[in-house]
């Protein structure tokens, strides 16, 4: 980010990222959100949507189920059932809705299940319901009919009549009829099944010019740690305390306000590798057996990876993916010793620790003062961690605690209202 430049960083690749990282839960559907994309910007091409329409129904595609945010809600999404509160789509909406760049994109989440129903379907619960919500909904159910054992030619003509069957009662008789045009060239299902769209975006989309400034990225990455750690009530607070944790570090170590940001990022995706790990081994309240912790060891790996996507990224990756490593080379998975590890990296290895034993949990009361100071001092003293980072945090103890038990305060609001309405 140069000085004449305001923004930091391009939506599309965070959307991009946050894409990847969500289809970790479960190989089952793995680039569902991909192929839906695919298949939905088809349809805009055939129907000639304006650009910024085609622009909103390709990012709510990429993101219309990040509100299944387990492994049985990410496959429950193949079947449809009756819209709640608690369904995965209002609870995508919610996520998101406060986002001001992508308020109409959690618009078309909110109803991409409702039926068209014979034209009823363009309101519900007496809001208007967008067009591109029933875009998105006939591609997710053309992608969920699709069996990825059996070659995807011979399928054509039986998802195309089942589609065809469904004309006016679930979807839109135009945007079925756009499908049953488009659907016949058997290039369209083999790009569909074998060409990830995210890395293929049609150069016409211009998503690249939907750009994002510093702040309105520690906004974005702000909802990601909540997909991120709403998945379950043990961590629902946790990143956005490692977040406010390591940017008051920061501050106290002399980085510049930018860089402060930069480390409010990187706490909240430092954990977004998490995704790939099963929630019943985040839960898990006894001692891991040693096959769940090689899975808990894969996690900063697939931070590394994901975040590596993301151009402009490079400081702020490797600040969130350390945040295991150890100064003696003991952490995981790089094993990167004291030398490789920046300042940044090291601040994020304490503010992890120090939130993660402080903060409560369903099943355990956060550790006492003397307790946390006790066991910090002992991983500076076997060379864990940076002894200048934890002086810091001991010398203003009281005021970081504070700071990351107000953050826990208003994740904990957030959780309720997102997933208790």
């Amino acid at each position: 980010m140069s000085l004449s430049d305001p923004y930091f960083s391009n939506l599309y690749d965070l959307v991009s990222c946050m894409t990847k990282a969500v289809d970790l839960i479960s190989l089952e559907v793995s680039n569902h959100h991909q192929q839906v994309a695919y298949l939905s910007y088809a349809l805009s091409e055939k129907l000639q949507l304006p650009l910024e329409e085609k622009q909103t129904l390709v990012l709510s595609a990429l993101l219309h189920d990040i509100g299944a945010l387990s492994y049985h809600d990410r496959l429950d999404i193949i079947e449809e059932g009756p819209q709640t509160s608690k369904s995965h789509a209002y609870i995508g909406a919610r996520l998101l809705c406060d986002f001001a760049p992508l308020k109409n994109v959690a618009e078309v989440i909110h109803y991409h299940h409702i039926p068209w129903d014979r034209g009823a379907g363009r309101s519900h619960g007496g809001e208007r319901v967008p067009i591109l919500s029933h875009m998105v909904h006939l591609a997710d159910r053309v992608v969920v009919q699709i069996d990825h054992r059996e070659n995807i030619i011979s399928q054509i003509n039986r998802i195309r009549e089942n589609i065809k069957g469904k004309r006016d009662t679930i979807f839109v008789p135009e945007q079925v009829d756009a499908f049953l045009d488009i659907s016949q060239e058997e290039a369209l299902w083999l790009e569909l099944t074998n060409q990830p769209f995210a890395s293929g975006i049609p150069d016409d989309l211009s998503l690249e010019t939907l750009k994002l400034t510093l702040d309105e990225v520690v906004d974005l990455t702000g909802v990601f740690a909540r997909i991120i750690d709403f998945r379950s009530p043990f961590t629902a607070r946790h990143s956005a305390g490692v977040a406010a944790t390591a940017e008051k570090l920061a501050e106290l170590a002399g980085f510049s306000l930018d860089e402060c940001k930069m480390m409010n990022i990187a706490g909240n995706l430092h954990d977004i590798g998490k995704l790939a790990v099963p929630r019943e081994i985040i839960e898990k309240q006894e001692k891991l057996e040693p096959a769940e912790f090689d899975i808990i060891r894969s996690h900063t790996f697939y931070t590394y990876n994901l975040l590596s996507s993301i151009r402009g990224f490079e400081v702020i990756n490797q600040w969130a993916s350390y945040h295991h490593e150890k100064l003696n080379g003991k952490g995981y998975p790089f094993h990167i010793q004291a030398n490789g590890l920046s300042l940044g990296s090291r601040i994020m290895a304490v503010a992890d620790i120090f939130t993660a034993i402080t903060e409560d949990r369903p099943y355990r009361k956060g550790m006492s003062d003397r307790q946390t100071g006790e066991v910090l001092g002992r991983m500076v003293e076997n060379g864990s961690i940076s002894g200048q980072v934890v002086s810091l945090l001991l010398d203003n103890y009281q005021d970081i605690t504070q700071m990351r038990r107000e953050a826990a305060l208003r994740a904990d609001s957030d959780y309720q209202k997102i997933m208790k309405p």
